[in-house]
């Protein structure tokens, strides 16, 4: 019986070419998947037109055995689920090999954090740079960066929430935020109290200038606002004075500092799912990690079995 696979693999990559406008390096990665796979296929003892379901389940445990990561194994998956689908709609095969496969669980990885310490450091840091200002301006950029600083981690907001807060964005005396976040959607974040006396502190040093501009962080730019990269390059400047190494250091990271110390002291996960504005629960959890050592001393502590096994020790 005659094979197709080199014929088949070709009007494929036709395809991605003249329809869908793949560039050249898409169609040579596209290229280099389908032969490796029929590399493995014919060790196999198949090609890629006769594969079946255990055919394609080999060829991905030949890249997991080859050091292949999770990611670089669905990618392959990927591909070969683009090529099955085209050899369906044109009715070379009336089966998809590959419908049935899982694709490779990714790690999630976790996410860079500050220690307390290290976050204590940093507003330690933005609190003396103020006092040792040159000239006014600097002063000035600096009470503006402090604010920032104390309202990121006493929030948690995303960086483009925080630089574009509008002016008219606190609620209940000032005790609280009205943070627009994804979707326009609306939610209401407590303010702690080193946040509200330092964008006081910020707001008193500008004057008028913020409710001329509408924004709390008012620049001349394009938006009306900070940009974002200013107040990044700002952090790790003040960083690099606390003796943080830079790479740590972000705004997303300050902002998963929030959460992973909300969660380490006792907060609840929904409740934190609520202040990071997540519209899923299961974003949220790529923080329980920071959870563990704390649910098994409660378990160990409060669970009656578990303190029935004590006794019995």
């Amino acid at each position: 019986m005659r094979d197709l696979s080199a014929a088949n693999a070709e009007a494929f990559l036709e395809m991605m070419s003249a329809e869908r406008g793949a560039a050249e390096n898409t169609l040579e990665a596209y290229r280099r998947d389908l032969d490796d796979a029929s590399a493995v296929l014919s060790s196999l003892g198949t090609t890629l037109a006769r594969a079946q379901p255990e055919d394609i389940r080999g060829v991905i445990g030949d890249l997991a055995s080859r050091g292949f990561s999770p990611a670089s194994q669905a990618r392959r998956l990927s591909a070969l689920r683009q090529f099955y689908k085209f050899l369906h709609a044109e009715g070379l095969r009336d089966d998809d090999p590959t419908g049935v496969i899982d694709s490779p669980r990714k790690s999630r990885a976790l996410p860079k954090i500050l220690s307390i310490d290290d976050v204590s450091k940093l507003l330690a840091q933005a609190e003396t740079d103020i006092s040792m200002a040159r000239d006014p301006g600097e002063a000035l950029r600096r009470i503006r960066f402090r604010a920032l600083l104390e309202l990121l981690y006493a929030t948690g907001m995303r960086v483009s929430e925080l630089v574009s807060l509008p002016f008219r964005v606190l609620a209940d005396d000032g005790r609280f935020l009205i943070i627009r976040g994804k979707g326009a959607k609306e939610r209401m974040v407590p303010m702690s109290r080193p946040a509200r006396a330092a964008l006081d502190a910020w707001l008193a040093a500008i004057g008028d200038t913020a409710e001329e501009a509408g924004f709390l962080f008012p620049a001349n730019s394009s938006e009306g606002y900070l940009s974002r990269q200013v107040f990044a390059r700002e952090l790790k400047e003040v960083a690099a004075r606390a003796g943080i190494p830079v790479a740590k250091v972000s705004p997303h990271v300050l902002r998963h500092a929030f959460a992973s110390h909300l969660l380490a002291g006792g907060a609840d996960l929904r409740a934190v799912q609520e202040l990071l504005g997540h519209a899923d629960i299961s974003t949220t959890q790529i923080y329980t990690h920071v959870l563990d050592e704390r649910l098994r001393q409660l378990v160990n502590e409060h669970h009656p079995l578990a303190k029935a096994t004590k006794s019995r020790d």
